[in-house]
């Protein structure tokens, strides 16, 4: 069983040991409501599930949530959804299953992890031992996989790479740091530095339909004032609009290598809605990446998109559900190549 909690959607699904999915259904996250209100939307998305025939098949169950999070509390703060501060979620999604006869282990997972889960498991990091995942969006997160485990670390954190500082003399960060990647790189912050070296959208139209905020959705036109608009001018050749996404590409290289050479990872899957944004962003990290990644042992470091998609966020709660609680010896014969989550 997966639930993916993020500031505009609620969803779950019941996920088969191949990774395709039933059941799936999904409710908006609630504004303006307390804290209640929002659990409401979820404890609905559990009801939906459990009118399916397979909900007595499941063993355990994952849950995804935008973050901060504290995986050793069952806890999250997101920032995308204010009416949740320390929220018990894991707790509260536990009762709610036990309330419809499903007594199941849980497991929560930010969403940067959940997304390395799921790339890891059906996606770019797949047959990888050692890899690096990224969301950039409008923040920077991620997760890492060392020797074929997920490393959550034990509040749920480690590969939170959004906020490595790549530039000691940097702006502030919104974390209290300082030259964070988050603060160069993240949708939020490319459009902002473009906007303050002068560039303003254009009339002209970009490669794609109308963007989402900060890149958050995928391609844009010109005339965005968003990360999606910087991308959409920058393949029109715009020079301010590419200075941007080479400055981004150059934080998230200094991270990257950075972290490839504390932990010898082969590999970083970049996913996102930023990412969208394809050679326009992954050519400046690839040529930057060649100037910090410069010892034996990470020069072949691989940088590649992600490639579950929207997917990535149930299909990883389930991933993690999978690698981070043990099996049920009950449930799941010991031949079964993964369990259904």
């Amino acid at each position: 069983m997966a639930i993916d909690i993020g500031g505009t959607k609620i969803a779950g699904a019941l996920v088969h040991p191949d990774g395709t999915m039933t059941a799936t259904t999904r409710r908006p996250t609630p504004r303006g409501v307390d804290a209640e209100g929002v659990m409401a939307a979820v404890a609905e998305v559990v009801a939906d599930l459990s009118g399916s025939p397979l909900w007595s098949s499941a063993v355990r169950c994952g849950i995804g949530s935008a973050g901060p999070v504290d995986t050793s509390r069952g806890t999250v703060s997101p920032v995308n959804i204010g009416a949740w501060r320390d929220f018990p979620v894991q707790e509260r999604i536990a009762a709610e299953l036990a309330a419809r006869g499903a007594e199941l282990p849980t497991v929560l997972a930010g969403d940067g992890v959940a997304m390395t889960a799921a790339e890891h498991w059906l996606g770019a990091a797949r047959g990888y031992a050692n890899a690096l995942c990224m969301v950039v969006s409008t923040g920077v997160g991620g997760g890492l996989i060392l020797n074929n485990q997920l490393h959550p670390g034990p509040t749920g954190n480690a590969g939170h790479i959004g906020h490595i500082s790549v530039a000691f003399d940097g702006e502030p960060c919104v974390c209290g740091g300082r030259g964070c990647v988050e603060s160069i790189a993240s949708g939020t912050a490319i459009a902002r530095w473009a906007r303050e070296q002068g560039w303003t959208p254009s009339a002209g139209s970009g490669p794609g339909g109308s963007g989402g905020p900060d890149g958050a959705d995928g391609p844009g036109t010109a005339r965005d004032a968003t990360a999606a608009g910087v991308a959409a001018a920058a393949a029109q050749g715009d020079p301010i609009a590419l200075a941007a996404f080479d400055r981004a590409g150059r934080a998230l290289a200094a991270a990257i290598a950075a972290s490839a050479t504390l932990v010898e990872t082969d590999i970083a899957v970049i996913g996102g809605g930023v990412a969208a944004a394809g050679d326009t962003l992954f050519g400046p990290i690839r040529t930057h990446l060649a100037q910090y990644a410069t010892l034996s042992f990470v020069q072949e470091l691989q940088v590649v998109p992600a490639t579950l998609g929207t997917h990535a966020g149930l299909i990883g709660a389930a991933a993690a559900a999978t690698m981070l609680l043990p099996p049920s010896a009950s449930s799941e014969p010991s031949s079964a190549p993964a369990p259904t989550a």
